[in-house]
């Protein structure tokens, strides 16, 4: 399997980063995950919705560059469906036994995602309906998508 994770901005805290590094090297045995990320959108603290849509639209163009066509695409909103882990585990694995091995999970800037990433994605998964830091989000993925790899295997992980 090929996992994509595109993200908004440039991961800058150490301890994040080295989390990151951490799970994709355990992902290795189980698939080539690469991490893409996008310039953010520079904006001031006080904008108007247009503005704010601006914002989200410019970097959702810059999101959608990286998508080739044939990808199948997970878009992470509050709005989009909660799962456990075993029914993330369950969706990665029916992918790619049914050939859609090509994965992107794609994790918004500060504002979130542009409504022309979420009408391209195939799907849209919530971690919650608190509000996570869109670079701490980074973290939480690659670690679930490590634990979907384990179950899938039927190999132990601490719970």
């Amino acid at each position: 399997m090929h996992i994509q994770i595109l993200t908004v901005g440039k991961l800058k805290e150490r301890y994040l980063v080295d989390g990151i590094a951490e799970y994709v090297k355990r992902l290795g045995p189980y698939a080539k995950v690469q991490m893409i990320e996008v310039p953010d959108e520079k904006a001031p603290e006080n904008m108007s919705p247009a503005e704010e849509q601006q914002v989200r639209g410019k970097e959702g163009e810059r999101l959608l560059a990286k998508l080739a066509a044939d990808v199948y695409v997970v878009a992470l909103a509050i709005d989009g469906e909660m799962w456990t882990s075993e029914q993330l585990a369950g969706s990665l694995d029916k992918l790619a036994t049914y050939g859609r091995s090509q994965v992107a999970f794609v994790i918004g800037g500060s504002l979130g995602l542009s409504s022309e990433l979420l009408r391209r994605a195939d799907m849209r998964l919530s971690f919650g309906r608190m509000t996570l830091p869109h670079q701490l989000m980074r973290l939480v993925l690659v670690e679930q998508i490590y634990r979907a790899m384990r179950i899938n295997r039927g190999e132990p992980y601490h719970k």
